[in-house]
């Protein structure tokens, strides 16, 4: 036993060239020994069927002789019809030629000593009514195939019965008579078959890069509890667009449940755009959007073997922890950066109300303040009761205290309202897009020499949309700078850091399926009217 446990160990620890090898020379021997048993009866069958026709031929052959007939009553029937008998079985092949009278007396016979005694084969009865037949019959030297014909005379009267025998082969005597082609058989099949399975078992080992199956099958086990352990969702796709890998971050994310590998992915996922990689063979890196009510962040990359795409894999993730942070975030650095612009404001305020003071004139300063406190406390109450987000609101105050410093006039519509986020956007989304389009418009305004220096800003909420418009009187923007100025980097200014906030606009609309509308003209100024869909489609766009 311990042995046998050795041999199986040693066994299992084979290359699976070597394990591959020695199993198709198993199979090709167990097929040649089911050959071989096969052949060998279906031989003994045809060799027995060869002996039946053989036997039954000759013993007609001898019943027919007129000599047979003439003399068997003859007291020398021996004497002259065993050289006939001994004659024929050597002309035909048979082993024994035996002519009985009726009273079942051998009259010939191959052993001298039986001539003249008593038939007694079990099975002659018939014979000696007429009847013609074969039967098999097992003797001293294995199974014999006897033939049985009656003799008669020119009267038609039965005067006595031949018997023609024939000893069936063995089936050792069988082998050995096709040996030398049985011995050929196996060797060719044996060396085509270890060639065959050689080749088979080096192809299988360039298929897996030469690794072993049972490294194989820790890679598996591996890279299945990594997937699962990931917190990402991976899904993968083959160029049939069935699902290859998911792990289980995915399918929570997507909320599917079961074994989907080998699913189609439109079955699993209706609206994903993963099959899109197929198609053009890039990347879509960075693509947000929303799933039950998470932000998620997808990348979408071909997978290529040898110049050629045969998948793509999606990885994303969910942003939610991370947007609420930047959130946060968003409406501190916006109330920072208004109370920043009005520290700066209120440091000149300050200042002009101490020089009015020194000068004498306190009524002037008076008026002064009551004015500055109309004005901030007019425009503090239009912000905050049309827009009832505290950093958006904030953001805007902060942006018109700037704009002022620049002396920038930044009006706000007085139709303007703002009470529900659209379906995937978050106040970060809108903080970006509202902070960029009007710094767009300072930068454009900034450096102009014209008189009037204006931005209006309008926010409105409708059933279908939320627009936002943002519009200067700056110079204008050409043809041929509107079909660069979305892109990652692009600035007419320059300087390091620029050209990121008009693609961060561009960026989130695209995710939001929202549509962004230029009407500018040269000289004049520019106006940005966006239109974001307060309900997004059904679906999931991996």
């Amino acid at each position: 036993m311990i042995l046998g446990g050795n041999t199986l160990f040693r066994f299992k620890n084979l290359p699976i060239r070597w394990k591959i090898t020695f199993l198709s020379l198993g199979i090709v021997i167990f097929s040649l020994l089911i050959g071989g048993i096969i052949l060998l009866g279906y031989m003994a069958e045809t060799k027995e069927e060869e002996l039946s026709q053989r036997t039954l031929i000759t013993a007609q052959l001898v019943a027919q002789y007129k000599s047979v007939q003439d003399e068997i009553n003859n007291e020398a029937a021996s004497d002259i019809l065993q050289p006939i008998a001994e004659r024929t079985r050597v002309i035909n092949n048979v082993d024994y030629i035996i002519i009985l009278n009726m009273d079942r007396i051998r009259l010939t016979h191959p052993i001298k000593e039986r001539i003249g005694t008593k038939f007694y084969g079990g099975d002659e009865d018939p014979a000696f009514s007429e009847h013609i037949y074969t039967s098999l019959a097992s003797g001293d030297h294995g199974y014999t195939i006897r033939s049985f014909v009656p003799i008669f005379n020119e009267k038609s009267e039965q005067v006595g019965v031949v018997v023609v025998g024939n000893v069936l082969p063995s089936h050792r005597e069988l082998i050995n008579e096709i040996g030398n082609s049985l011995l050929y058989v196996f060797i060719f099949a044996t060396i085509f078959g270890m060639w065959g399975a050689w080749l088979l078992a080096n192809h299988i080992k360039r298929q897996t890069f030469h690794i072993e199956p049972d490294q194989l099958a820790r890679v598996l086990v591996e890279r299945t509890a990594t997937f699962n352990a990931i917190r990402d969702g991976v899904i993968a796709i083959d160029q049939n667009e069935k699902i290859t890998v998911i792990n289980q971050a995915a399918k929570e994310i997507v909320n599917a449940h079961g074994d989907v590998v080998g699913a189609k992915i439109h079955d699993v996922v209706p609206d994903t755009r993963l099959p899109e990689v197929l198609k053009i063979g890039k990347p879509l890196l960075q693509r947000e959007f929303f799933i039950n009510n998470r932000a998620i962040l997808s990348n979408r990359i071909p997978i290529t073997v040898q110049g050629k795409t045969i998948g793509a894999v999606a990885i994303f993730q969910d942003k939610t922890e991370v947007t609420r942070l930047a959130q946060e975030l968003t409406g501190v650095q916006a109330f920072v950066d208004a109370l920043r612009v009005q520290a700066h404001e209120y440091s000149n305020k300050l200042h002009t109300i101490a020089g009015l003071i020194q000068l004498d004139q306190g009524k002037k300063a008076l008026d002064y303040i009551f004015d500055l406190s109309e004005e901030q406390a007019e425009l503090t109450s239009l912000i905050t009761h049309q827009i009832h987000d505290d950093s958006l609101a904030g953001l805007l105050l902060g942006k018109y205290s700037r704009c002022k410093e620049l002396g920038i006039k930044l009006t706000f519509n007085q139709n303007s309202n703002f009470i529900n986020y659209p379906e995937g956007t978050t106040i970060h989304d809108l903080v970006i897009i509202c902070g960029n389009l009007i710094d767009n418009s300072i930068d454009a305004l900034v450096d102009t020499n014209k008189e009037l220096k204006q931005i209006t800003f309008s926010i409105k909420e409708a059933e279908d949309f939320l627009t936002i418009q943002v519009g200067d009187t700056g110079e204008g923007i050409s043809e041929n700078i509107k079909e660069k100025m979305f892109r990652r980097g692009f600035s007419t200014k320059q300087k390091d850091g620029r050209g990121i906030g008009l693609f961060l606009v561009r960026s989130i609309i695209d995710r939001i399926e929202g549509n962004i509308d230029i009407n500018s003209e040269v000289g004049k100024g520019t106006v940005f009217t966006l239109q974001i869909p307060m309900k997004r489609k059904v679906g999931v766009r991996l």
